[in-house]
Parts: C-alpha cells; sequence; structure tokens
C-alpha cells in the first residue's frame, strides 16, 4: 500500500526581480566602514547614515561604527566617514581645518554629478537639478557650487513655472535615484522650454536605479502583490514601489524585512513579486521567503536574470601599507 503525501500549505508562486538588493557604490561604501575599523579599530564615526538601511547601519553600530549628522559631533582623533550620498564641499573643508583623518565613501557616479555641475558652473551656466529636496544626495550636489547656482526642480509642475536667468545658459542634472520615467517627463518640459539647455554627457540616473526599475517592470504585471525590502528612507526603493504599480502590479508594499510582513496582504493572493532596493542585503530576501515558505508551498523563480559587473575601487588610504600620516 502506498501513500500519497500532499501539502496543506496554498501554493503561492514567488518571482524574484533581477537584478536586485546591493549596487557597486552602496557595496564599496560599506566595505570602507568595514575596513576601516578593521585597519583603526573602534569607534569609526560615519557622518549619516553610510547608506539608506536600518540593518545595514544597526550591523556597522555593532561592529563599532558611531553615526553622526554633523562633523561637530566627531573627536579630532578617530577616522569619520563620509556617507555614500556625497557632501557639501564645506564638510572635507571643516575636517581639513581640523586636521581629521577623513575618507570619503561618495558613490563615483554621485561625485561624476559632482564633476559636472561644477563644468557647468564654470562655463557660466544656471543648473537645474531634478531632484528630492531635502535628500543627502541633493545637498551635497547643490553644495558643491555657491548659494544660488543650482536650482531645484521636483515635480513636472516645477519645470513648467521655473524661470531662468538666462534661457541660454542652463544645465541640468539629476539625483542619481530617481524614477527613469518621472524624470524623462520632467526633462522632456525642460528641453521643450528651453532647447538650447545642455545635458549630462551620460544620464546621472545610474546604472543600479535604471536596471532595478527596469526589473520591477519585468515582474509587475505577473504579479499579485509586490513587495520591495528597503528603508522608508531609501529613495531607489520608493521608486520600485511607485515604478511596479504603474507597470501593472496589483498592489506593492515597501518593507524593512520579512517581520514588517502584514500576512493580510497575502489573502487571495498566488504570485508575489519580491525586490530589493540598492541599499539592501540580500540575506533580507532570502529570510523574506524561508518566512513565506513557512505558510506556503512556494515556488521561487528569477525573472529574466541580469548580472551586474560595475565594481568601484577603494580609496587609498585603505589599501595595504598606505601612509596615513597627514591625512
Amino acid at each position: 500500500m502506498s501513500l500519497e503525501i500532499t501539502s496543506s500549505k496554498p501554493p503561492l508562486r514567488v518571482m524574484l526581480a533581477s537584478p536586485r538588493g546591493f549596487c557597486a557604490g552602496v557595496d564599496r561604501a560599506i566595505q570602507i566602514v568595514e575596513k576601516s575599523l578593521e585597519k583603526y579599530g573602534a569607534p569609526v564615526y560615519v557622518r549619516h547614515e553610510i547608506v539608506h538601511n536600518r540593518h545595514v547601519v544597526d550591523r556597522l553600530k555593532a561592529m563599532g561604527a558611531i553615526f553622526v549628522e554633523e562633523l561637530d559631533e566627531c573627536p579630532p582623533d578617530r577616522p569619520v566617514i563620509f556617507s555614500a550620498h556625497g557632501v557639501p564641499k564645506a564638510v572635507p573643508a571643516e575636517a581639513k581645518s581640523r586636521n581629521m583623518l577623513f575618507l570619503d565613501a561618495t558613490c563615483p557616479l554621485v561625485s561624476k554629478v559632482h564633476v559636472e555641475a561644477e563644468r557647468h558652473f564654470d562655463a557660466g551656466r544656471e543648473i537645474i537639478l531634478i531632484g528630492h529636496a531635502g535628500h543627502p544626495e541633493v545637498i551635497g550636489t547643490m553644495g558643491q557650487l555657491p548659494a544660488g547656482a543650482v536650482a531645484l526642480v521636483e515635480t513636472v509642475e516645477d519645470a513648467m513655472r521655473f524661470q531662468p536667468k538666462d534661457p541660454k545658459k542652463l544645465a541640468f542634472a539629476t539625483q542619481t535615484t530617481l524614477s527613469v520615467d518621472d524624470t524623462a517627463a520632467i526633462v522632456s518640459v525642460l528641453q521643450e522650454r528651453f532647447p538650447a539647455m545642455a545635458a549630462p554627457h551620460k544620464e546621472d540616473i545610474c546604472y543600479a536605479t535604471t536596471n532595478r526599475q527596469d526589473a520591477v517592470k519585468r515582474l509587475a504585471q505577473g504579479a499579485d502583490l509586490l513587495l520591495v525590502i528597503g528603508s522608508q528612507n531609501s529613495s531607489n526603493s520608493v521608486r520600485l514601489v511607485e515604478v511596479g504599480l504603474r507597470a501593472g502590479a496589483k498592489a506593492a508594499q515597501l518593507i524593512d524585512d520579512a517581520g514588517s510582513l502584514d500576512w493580510l496582504w497575502l489573502n487571495g493572493v498566488s504570485s508575489i513579486g519580491i525586490t530589493a532596493g540598492a541599499s539592501a542585503p540580500e540575506r533580507l530576501v532570502e529570510g523574506l521567503i524561508e518566512a513565506l515558505s513557512q505558510r506556503f508551498e512556494v515556488t521561487v523563480e528569477e525573472i529574466n536574470p541580469v548580472r551586474e559587473t560595475v565594481t568601484f575601487k577603494l580609496p587609498r588610504l585603505l589599501s595595504e601599507g598606505a601612509d596615513i600620516s597627514g591625512a
């Protein structure tokens, strides 16, 4: 006699976006904190959250990192690290004036925006920055230049209202973590109004933001529910929720981790799309799938896998044998 064992759990199709999670800039920034702790010992100070993810920040705190908002909270005899979002020029200038050892974890793609903004300014152009007011990256980019040199535009309506000092001497730049589609709409309005406006040499929205939004679009239409793992203050994670809904997901939620999941969201759901913002560790995705497996018969498939190969070098001060005297 043979017994057929069947699962009492309801079936659930889990579709994973690819790529998802850490980008090269985030990975580099986290490594800078980790290797600084190895090289200089604890504590190491970090100005602002190194990346916008609670789990990453809490893990680094446990290793000996101390997170502050301003340099005056840091003692002059301990290393300080600037976050991946970038800082105004006044910050490293202050660190130098206090003879502090500092390491800059600004994402190289954010630094590229800084360099382009300065180039346009030197050419006599007024700069329009498309981004979100108050975001550290926007504060850092605007802080590269004198007050009034950069005008912030957040929406299509802002773009329609904007009045330049000279329409023939304009350039635009963007925050690297914006919605690709929203930004395109704003740029379209600006270009129609100001045909002579100079554009970035290469699009400012970074490859990782674009790739993750494209991946969400690929899986959204087949998902009853889209779950985006990321913190509430993570711009790129918030954008993934918005992009997913626009692309056809029936519902979408931003969650910190599996513990943030409301099981009522899964009533009547047979397929879930899962992705993670660029600052969210892959272990949180694994934890979410494990939690779902406790209640459902889960089948997991990665949708159109895309592998990213971009890497960024660490600062010279973290290389073996680097001389830190006078830094």
